[in-house]
């Protein structure tokens, strides 16, 4: 058995999907696909906002906050896996499946405190639009992003400290793809009930407190839309909130599903898995654009301002 001062010349092996070798070029390009939609999407949607004064509003503020999100979040497991596939190299070293687990719980972590601070902007908006623009100004929207990665990093480094606490002593192979905390507490030679116990319960207030802060503040926009006299209105706020409600499901039902069950090592929860560090973040640009016309307007602006600028130089 190795302590954690001697844990650190441990190289992990990520078993990733398949070992049949004529597998992994197809898996190469399918997962390079979805990465580098993930990338020209979210990268569109932040330039798309920053260059259009009229989505310079908290919402599209928040939407690019998420689109940074969805980038990161993404390239935390994507690029090593990506070389695994292209060299059969699956090896990480004991520090960098710290930073891994770190990161990937960062940047999820504070995803999921930022949709409910996207919830409670539209409920602001909605619900008391007369005092909007005093209740969500720049430095309340500067304290509310900022607040989201404050609880995400504490998040993060309780569910980092807790799990690289454990010893290791082989074999070093963990059944996923990248670093996390199910798998490595599969391989640690120490008793992890502790461990997992925790996993569901920090999961678990995460998740369903904000979830449940995220579906109080629609019960309250639902019923503003509905008393609303403009069918319009009511379209136009539904659609919104539609786009935010699909984004939350996407993310927190497979999180819920993989984490509260922490000693599982179904086949079925690794693909789980993929949908929602890798399928979701590309999936996010196109369900806020296909049911929202101001960034659509905007988008093709800034597309078509990019193709005329080219033709003139």
């Amino acid at each position: 058995m190795k302590s954690l001062n001697l844990t650190t010349e441990i190289h992990f092996t990520l078993l990733g999907f398949s070992e049949v070798l004529e597998l992994q070029f197809l898996l190469f390009m399918l997962f390079l696909t979805i990465y580098m939609l993930t990338l020209s999407g979210n990268i569109l949607i932040i330039l798309t906002v920053l260059s259009s004064p009229q989505l310079h509003s908290p919402m599209y503020y928040f939407l690019c906050e998420l689109s940074f999100l969805d980038m990161f979040y993404s390239s935390v497991t994507v690029p090593k896996m990506l070389t695994g596939f292209l060299t059969g190299n699956r090896a990480i070293s004991f520090e960098g499946c710290i930073v891994q687990l770190y990161t990937f719980h960062l940047f999820g972590g504070t995803e999921c405190f930022l949709l409910t601070v996207m919830a409670y902007d539209r409920y602001v908006a909605i619900c008391k639009p007369l005092h909007y623009s005093g209740i969500m100004s720049r430095l309340a929207c500067v304290r509310l992003v900022a607040g989201t990665c404050l609880v995400g990093s504490f998040h993060s480094t309780l569910q980092t400290v807790l799990t690289f606490h454990l010893p290791y002593c082989g074999p070093y192979k963990l059944d996923h793809y990248f670093c996390d905390v199910p798998p490595l507490l599969k391989v640690a030679c120490a008793e992890t009930s502790l461990n997992e116990t925790f996993v569901m319960v920090n999961i678990g207030v995460v998740a369903l407190s904000s979830f449940a802060l995220i579906l109080g503040s629609y019960i309250h926009i639902v019923t503003t839309i509905l008393k609303m006299h403009s069918q319009e209105g009511k379209r136009k706020a539904f659609s919104t909130c539609i786009s935010h409600l699909t984004v939350v499901i996407l993310l927190y039902g497979p999180c819920i599903l993989i984490y509260m069950q922490p000693a599982t090592s179904h086949p079925v929860l690794k693909v789980v898995s993929v949908f929602y560090t890798s399928v979701t973040p590309a999936l996010n640009p196109v369900i806020y654009t296909l049911r929202n016309e101001e960034i659509k307007k905007a988008m093709k602006k800034v597309l078509f301002n990019k193709i005329f600028s080219r033709k003139t130089t």
